[in-house]
């Protein structure tokens, strides 16, 4: 790193993946000059305007260190303006982690050592907008983080560095919290070394690449018949749900339509959220958590409500 230890960046993120990224790289000492993130939004049934969780954790760090100096910037385009703010920052690097907004080289090309993206799977594999949900539907148990140099082409450009983790049980909550975690190590980690030009960053195997789809909520629908053939008859249709509900919640959410679920009837079909399932020692599948439509969410651990 130039002039001194501490590197001169900026972040781009917006949600609580790349605050999660953020934090772990605040707690190691290492400060960005400024952070992008999108605008306050309207949020929740009252619409409040509320800051992005990357917001959040500045301010929040800055009410505890007032000499913490980050300045936040929050475009709604990524205009002229824009880039000649970033300009003046003269950054020997940008870091992105989960900034939804797609980056024009202009930007990419401003800091002198590049821009480093943060993708949570192990690249070329799981491309796109959901590498954690597709992992977990897919049923792999090694996934981890790539830190990569961001190009014009989509989780393209040469890797800096990589980290696995094992999947196990988890879901997406758990899984994003793991990889945000470790990624913001790495970057800590790698970051003094890349911009020395100890590290050289190696192309993909892009013959090795696959790609992922933004899930909508009807990705989400999960046929009734086929629950109850996997609470009976169990098999792979019991592991392929199971894997649906760690992988698609909180969102877009898995739901099926019925008339009774669990023991519960409800004289009509009602829109049921699927939160939490499990597969049986005997591979069959046990809804653990459901919300019906105007209720709050209800465990299923009663005999009332047993779900076997």
């Amino acid at each position: 790193m130039e002039n001194g230890s501490q590197p001169n960046f900026i972040f781009f993120g917006t949600p609580e993946f790349a605050s999660d990224v953020l934090e772990k790289l605040l707690n190691r000492g290492i400060t960005p000059k400024a952070v992008v993130c999108n605008p306050d939004r309207p949020v929740g049934r009252k619409k409040l305007l509320t800051p992005p969780a990357v917001k959040l954790l500045i301010l929040e760090h800055q009410l505890q260190d007032p000499t913490i100096n980050i300045t936040i910037l929050q475009p709604e385009v990524l205009g002229a303006e824009f880039i000649e703010q970033l300009k003046s920052f003269n950054p020997d690097v940008f870091v992105v982690a989960a900034f939804a907004k797609l980056i024009k080289k202009d930007i990419l090309d401003i800091p002198k050592h590049g821009t480093i993206g943060v993708h949570p799977s192990l690249l070329p594999t799981y491309r796109g907008a959901s590498p954690m949900q597709t992992t977990l539907l897919e049923g792999t148990d090694i996934t981890g983080t790539t830190l990569f140099l961001i190009d014009e082409k989509m989780d393209h450009g040469p890797i800096i560095a990589q980290e696995t983790v094992q999947i196990g049980t988890m879901n997406y909550t758990m899984l994003a919290k793991k990889l945000s975690e470790i990624s913001g190590e790495l970057i800590a980690a790698v970051l003094p070394n890349f911009l020395s030009g100890t590290i050289t960053p190696q192309e993909q195997d892009h013959t090795k690449a696959t790609f992922t789809k933004k899930f909508t909520t009807d990705d989400g629908f999960i046929d009734i018949h086929d629950i109850e053939r996997a609470q009976i008859e169990g098999g792979e249709i019991a592991k392929t749900i199971e894997r649906k509900i760690r992988a698609l919640n909180p969102e877009p959410g898995t739901w099926t339509i019925a008339s009774s679920l669990c023991n519960m009837h409800f004289g009509k079909e009602k829109r049921i959220k699927l939160l939490e399932a499990d597969v049986s020692m005997e591979n069959t599948l046990i809804i653990k958590e459901i919300q019906i439509e105007g209720k709050k969410p209800l465990k299923m651990h009663t005999k009332r409500t047993a779900c076997e």
